[in-house]
């Protein structure tokens, strides 16, 4: 049976639920993101786009390109808010959903056109989600995965595109290999240095040539291009918290040793956070005595999911409530209240520096594990 892969986004997200909120940004050129002296943009309207402004560059550098600007400093509370509503409507609608990040999705919609045309459902599915949400949504059909966020890309801002079976690489052959999902600005610069700037390029090349010059990602590129992907829809499911228990073989009064646990599995869920594109605003550490009474204490933050923030907080709670002076037989630690987000979204208090040492952090834990 040919798949039919759906592919949405939410168009210019952040500015789209700022004009909901506020009607007098309608028509005007928006940028979202840090206002300090080091903030970033992390998302910009079109109006700003045509001056050059654009998510990821230094919010003093769009401010330059275009003066006339409103630069909101933005919520993440909100945005996830309405990112749910979206969610909650695709969930009702389509057999199986994934949520790729806060603003885009992927529904499997194979055998849907036995009962009625898959294209025609898409289109029914966008106007749904603009006449309950206020949310302007693009959207992409083919068979796999990459062919339909291409498609999405391409029929932005506020449009749609279907892509037929078998004209998958006839589609992608004009456009700029930059386009093609996985091809960041460093692989797109190396690729134009060799004279490889067209998808329709990638296509006619061997194979075995981008395998030797770029390893596993020159195969991934050279299937992207030609229309070839297999991956399959991850289900999504809302995850409300996580946690990490630990019980000692033999139960401890050494608190120096409890704290140090205490620490790593703080860490470790912080990592995970990220991992997953979360942020958290509750913490919990539960202790189990001896005797198997069990205490917890809890306390509310707001969103995160940074080290130097949670790590901290989960240590004063211990603090607070390691009082007895037993043997314990169990640590744990949960984190609740979980949203989706990620240390991005902190863009919005200039932490450029603290982003990219926790993204560098990360990648070494994706290498060589997660302890």
């Amino acid at each position: 049976m040919n798949r039919k892969i759906l592919h949405l986004d939410l168009d210019t997200f952040f500015v789209s639920v700022e004009r909901l909120e506020d009607s007098r940004l309608n028509g005007k050129p928006v940028l979202v993101g840090g206002t300090g002296s080091r903030g970033v943009v992390s998302a910009a309207s079109y109006e700003a786009r045509k001056f050059g402004a654009r998510s990821g560059i230094p919010m003093r550098m769009a401010r330059e390109l275009c003066p006339e600007a409103i630069v909101i400093k933005g919520n993440a509370g909100t945005y996830s808010k309405y990112s749910k509503l979206v969610t909650d409507i695709l969930k009702e609608n389509v057999p199986v959903l994934e949520k790729a990040s806060v603003d885009e999705f992927y529904a499997d919609m194979t055998g849907m056109d036995k009962f009625f045309g898959c294209y025609q459902y898409a289109t029914e599915l966008r106007k749904k989600v603009f006449s309950e949400s206020g949310l302007p949504i693009s959207l992409g059909l083919s068979k796999n995965k990459t062919v339909s966020k291409v498609a999405t890309n391409e029929a932005k801002p506020d449009n749609q595109i279907k892509v037929n079976l078998g004209e998958e690489k006839q589609f992608l052959a004009p456009l700029s290999v930059r386009k093609i999902p996985s091809v960041g600005p460093k692989l797109f610069q190396t690729l134009s240095n060799m004279g490889v700037k067209q998808v329709k390029t990638l296509q006619e090349m061997p194979r075995e040539m981008l395998e030797t010059a770029f390893g596993k990602t020159g195969i991934v590129i050279w299937e992207r291009s030609n229309g070839i992907d297999h991956r399959k829809i991850i289900e999504y499911h809302e995850r409300k918290s996580i946690s990490n228990e630990r019980t000692f073989g033999i139960d401890t009064i050494d608190v120096y040793k409890m704290k140090r646990l205490i620490k790593a599995m703080a860490e470790n869920l912080c990592y995970q956070l990220r991992n997953g594109r979360k942020i958290t605003s509750c913490l919990t550490v539960k202790i189990r005595y001896s005797d198997f009474s069990t205490l917890t204490r809890q306390v509310k933050i707001s969103h995160t999911a940074a080290d130097h923030i949670l790590i901290p907080q989960v240590c004063s709670l211990f603090d607070k409530l390691y009082n007895r002076r037993l043997l314990v037989r169990l640590v744990g630690v949960r984190f609740s209240n979980l949203l989706d987000g990620c240390l991005q979204m902190n863009l919005f208090d200039n932490w450029q520096k603290t982003t990219d040492l926790y993204q560098a952090m990360d990648d070494v834990r994706n290498q060589f594990g997660s302890n």
